[in-house]
């Protein structure tokens, strides 16, 4: 009996051994796959042309600090130094998914040209992580090179700011762009897969209000199961609709992807989306506008509004 007993344990030992190797494969794993620009699927022209990498090549600048979020990840082009001042791509996490779980989206950003900024925090629905990014870019835009080492120095334009993210980070994009000190600051802003399920918001006590939206803003959710329940169809025109006429507003649906796969499976429209207000790319602009906007056509995605103030 006694061995039996010794048996039993050891399989309950190496079991709980398994499982907790399986959550740290998990905790580490990427959120974004490193190719993905090369997998995805697009359904159209313009999908497909920022979807795939841009033409500038990427460094990487970190820095620690004491709030909760624990660093600031910064990607950036590498010719930084050769031109003028670089638009900005705030990041915002979703549950789970920090900063360094999705390299490969800020890198995919950067390489079109922007500066991105995301950090480690965990509860980011109020924006405050994003406010904090905010500050600190501009501290560095600050800091002159005879006081250290610094590339940023006069090359972060923050006129030209631009706000993403993805599920809880939806949320956070609201408070960053509506209730934060620098809320506007931002001149585009993307939610992913959140916002409008006011139900799931209330119990979590995470508070917005869209009604306050003034900066242009993307809205793309999916069809998946996940999504249905986090994001119903009439919960994301709700969003829409509640946001008011006075600011560019666009939404979709995203056929057939899981709530995760959304963070990076319609990057293609979200980098659209940046280098068109912050860029001032016409050919970007035209998955949104003109008298054929993509998005509107694209047999990927359903469910499309926009609207535009005069």
């Amino acid at each position: 009996m006694k061995k039996v007993l010794i048996i039993i344990l050891a399989a309950v030992l190496l079991i709980a051994a398994a499982a907790a190797a399986l959550l740290v494969y998990i905790s580490k794993r990427p959120a974004v796959p490193e190719n993905y620009t090369e997998k995805v699927k697009a359904g159209g022209d313009i999908e497909a042309k920022y979807l795939a990498m841009g033409p500038r090549q990427v460094s990487y600048f970190e820095s620690a600090c004491l709030n909760s979020f624990e660093k600031y990840e910064i990607y950036y082009p590498a010719d930084i130094a050769d031109g003028g001042p670089l638009p900005v791509v705030i990041f915002v996490n979703g549950t789970g998914v920090k900063g360094s779980k999705y390299p490969a989206l800020q890198k995919h950003m950067a390489s079109w040209g922007f500066i991105t900024a995301a950090t480690e925090e965990e509860y980011a629905w109020n924006g405050f992580s994003a406010e904090m990014c905010v500050r600190y870019l501009s501290m560095l835009n600050e800091y002159s090179p005879e006081e250290g080492e610094n590339v940023f120095y006069g090359k972060i334009d923050l006129g030209r700011v631009g706000i993403t993210g993805h599920s809880q980070g939806g949320t956070g994009v609201i408070n960053a762009i509506t209730a934060q000190r620098n809320a506007d600051i931002y001149k585009a802003a993307v939610i992913l897969s959140s916002g409008g399920n006011k139900a799931l918001s209330q119990a979590l006590l995470w508070d917005y209000d869209e009604t306050k939206i003034s900066a242009p803003v993307l809205m793309l959710a999916s069809t998946g199961d996940a999504d249905i329940g986090l994001v119903p169809a009439e919960d994301l025109r709700a969003l829409y609709d509640n946001i008011p006429g006075s600011a560019a507003k666009v939404m979709a649906r995203r056929r057939d992807v899981g709530h995760g796969e959304m963070l990076y499976c319609c990057d293609g429209y979200v980098t659209a989306w940046f280098m068109w207000l912050l860029q001032g790319d016409a050919a970007a602009a035209g998955a949104f506008t003109g008298k054929a906007p993509e998005l509107m056509d694209n047999p990927l995605y359903l469910d499309q509004n926009a609207s535009f103030p005069a």
